[in-house]
């Protein structure tokens, strides 16, 4: 079986997701085009190299839809023999897009493919294309539907994090971000997003707030108490975890991830097909996988398929040198740190989605490029990359530096 090889990756910067955002008045089929364009022109890639275009939206309607993949590689002059697909697995859907790409590659089908994701939260709202599983009910009661932050807080709950817990974890991430932006760390992988003019709109992430602290957190309220209390989700969350008397509300927008715009690609091939392009591999896909997890938590998918992705490629928790968890909510990492009892210092070690955002589409290829960077830079060897998922799943890929 081929071998699936990582040759590069770029995103653009995230914007934050706000009609005075600064990449609110760029496409999601501009942004998808701007990555996808990034990567061919950096590398010099003859796009009739070039097999398939898969890319994650969790939101494909209106200016998002009809297969922005397809689109988005005819716009960036990819060729017409270049064919797209886009792909939802809601927040891992720019994660699997890179998974399907290397399964391809694996399968000796394809021998070059694009991955990545695209979302603009700006300009299509959270949850635009609508689905059954919030409002109907012959689903929803049988998989105790509630908001993610909901759940996030029955995390909490359950596993005992504190509201100093998740606000120290926020302020970490908001350090740890700044941090990297201020050496450099991400320099070779953000494309800055520019208009028709050649003016730059973006060239860093917007979303990040480098003062936050403590007490600055402290001054927020928690964001789920009355849709809890109120919507009746928390009586919802103890049917489905009687063990709970009531629920501790501890998220707010501080310590959980913010709404921005952003798109990633990802190049990856065969090492025939790399040779044939004159590029050299960075990384290689070693191993990956999905699974569903508990509805009602929702959000400890992460921990099930770490658990199952390490069982099949033979490793475990001690071989692994870097985690990256995306930072839906602080409660997600922490749980996390706690189930594996890992050291924070391997986890997340350049800040998350709390200090930067979560395009939600885009967000698994960015983090696994954020990674593949900082296995370079730092000379380690293996990294595994894995996002939480709405209605209770989980999706995982171990990668090695090449």
């Amino acid at each position: 079986m081929p071998d699936a090889y990582i040759f590069d990756h770029v995103r653009t910067p995230r914007g934050r997701g706000k009609p005075d955002g600064a990449l609110h008045e760029v496409t999601s089929l501009q942004l998808a085009t701007h990555a996808l364009r990034a990567l061919r022109d950096r590398n010099g890639l003859d796009t009739k190299l070039v097999d398939d275009v898969v890319l994650g939206c969790v939101d494909p309607v209106g200016e998002a839809g009809g297969d922005i993949a397809r689109a988005a590689a005819l716009n960036a002059d990819y060729g017409h023999h270049v064919p797209g697909v886009q792909i939802n697995r809601f927040c891992a859907s720019g994660l699997d897009a890179v998974n399907f790409a290397a399964a391809q590659i694996m399968a000796g089908q394809h021998d070059m493919v694009v991955g990545g994701g695209v979302e603009s939260m700006s300009r299509v709202g959270i949850g635009a294309s609508g689905g059954a599983w919030p409002v109907e009910p012959e689903i929803a009661i049988k998989s105790y539907f509630m908001p993610q932050g909901v759940s996030a807080d029955l995390i909490a709950t359950k596993y005992g994090f504190s509201r100093d817990d998740v606000d120290a974890y926020a302020v970490e991430s908001q350090k740890r971000a700044a941090n990297a932006w201020e050496k450099g760390y991400f320099r070779n992988s953000v494309v800055p997003v520019k208009d028709v003019n050649g003016i730059t709109l973006l060239d860093r992430d917007e979303h990040m707030r480098p003062s936050t602290d403590m007490q600055s957190l402290g001054q927020l309220k928690a964001s789920f108490v009355q849709i809890g209390e109120m919507g009746g989700f928390d009586a919802v969350a103890m049917e489905a975890h009687p063990e709970i008397e009531s629920i501790n509300h501890v998220h707010h927008a501080g310590n959980s991830s913010g709404i921005v715009d952003g798109a990633s690609a990802v190049l990856l091939g065969s090492r025939r097909a790399g040779r044939a392009a004159g590029l050299k591999p960075r990384g290689r896909i070693r191993a990956f996988a999905n699974i569903g997890s508990e509805p009602a938590l929702m959000l400890t998918g992460p921990v099930d398929v770490t658990e199952k992705v390490l069982k099949r490629a033979g490793m475990t928790v001690k071989d692994i040198d870097l985690f990256e968890i995306n930072e839906a909510f602080a409660s997600v990492v922490l749980r996390y740190h706690q189930a594996f009892d890992l050291d924070p210092d391997r986890v997340n070690v350049n800040g998350g989605a709390i200090a930067m955002g979560h395009p939600l589409g885009a967000t698994g290829a960015m983090i696994l490029g954020t990674v593949l960077d900082e296995l370079e830079r730092t000379g380690k060897q293996t990294a595994l990359v894995t996002l939480c998922i709405g209605a209770g799943m989980g999706t995982a890929t171990i990668i090695e530096r090449v």
